[in-house]
């Protein structure tokens, strides 16, 4: 697989390190859509950062003007949802934002429940001490926890900053816990079931990330191209140092979006 994506009817963009950095833009990445729609290559945008919810996510898109609304988004809340759903789980301790709250609820679930079946952990940029040390109580007692995602730093113009990843060592110290079920990619349910929909065949869809561990992994999994843009997380020394067959292992690097679909 070259750069101009050939044979690729749909490519499913992480948006933090890949088509954003923090409040910019990756330069090129607009101009990239434009020729997803100009080559009528599906576009769609799917984040493990579940510190938003999908119509925040559309709001920030169209503040960049890149057009999108809810159906274009996938988070990693989405797959949360489907598996506390699945569980049958009506009541949780919450370490989330508003909006990703807001998300949960709407769907029937408590998340401030004084006997919750759950804890759940997001990535939480709102987060108190309270959020903490009453999950810690619930842990203590027995109730087990679940997380929106395994990211250990969320990108920034300034290095990486805390992420669930990070949260879940800091109660794995406090409690000697650890989830029992981790959510979002690299899951390969996150990215199937929208393809499914979409009736696609998943090797002619690509997977475009900055992250080895959630974006690449969760594209071999789930039988799709795995493109590694180098404006986010990982670099060529991290690729380098993946052992032979690794699941983490790209079909393709780039430099950014810009590069794509020439």
């Amino acid at each position: 697989m070259d750069s101009g994506l050939d044979n690729i009817d749909a490519v499913f963009l992480d948006l933090d390190g890949t088509i954003y950095l923090g409040g910019d833009l990756i330069p090129g990445a607009l101009e990239f859509l434009k020729r997803c729609d100009e080559k009528g290559v599906k576009r769609y945008f799917l984040s493990n950062n579940s510190s938003r919810s999908v119509q925040q996510y559309v709001e920030k898109l169209q503040r960049f003007e890149i057009p999108a609304d809810e159906k274009d988004v996938l988070l990693s809340t989405h797959d949360l949802l489907s598996w506390l759903k699945k569980e049958q789980i009506t009541q949780t301790w919450l370490i989330g934002t508003e909006g990703m709250k807001q998300m949960i609820e709407q769907n029937g679930i408590s998340t401030q429940s004084e006997q919750p079946e759950y804890v759940v952990l997001g990535y939480d940029t709102e987060i108190t001490y309270e959020k903490l040390a009453q999950a810690s109580i619930f842990l203590h007692r027995g109730v087990p926890l679940v997380a929106s995602h395994p990211d250990m730093v969320c990108p920034s113009p300034d290095g990486g900053l805390p992420d669930v990843g990070a949260y879940l060592a800091l109660l794995k110290t406090t409690t000697g816990i650890d989830p029992v079920h981790i959510c979002g990619k690299p899951n390969a349910g996150m990215i199937l079931h929208k393809i499914e929909e979409l009736g696609l065949d998943a090797s002619r869809c690509a997977m475009v990330g900055d992250r080895l561990y959630t974006d690449i992994a969760m594209a071999t999994r789930a039988g799709c191209v795995g493109v590694l843009v180098l404006s986010g997380e990982a670099t060529i020394a991290d690729v380098d140092a993946l052992q032979e067959g690794a699941e983490q292992q790209p079909d393709l690097i780039v430099g950014s979006v810009d590069e794509l679909l020439r």
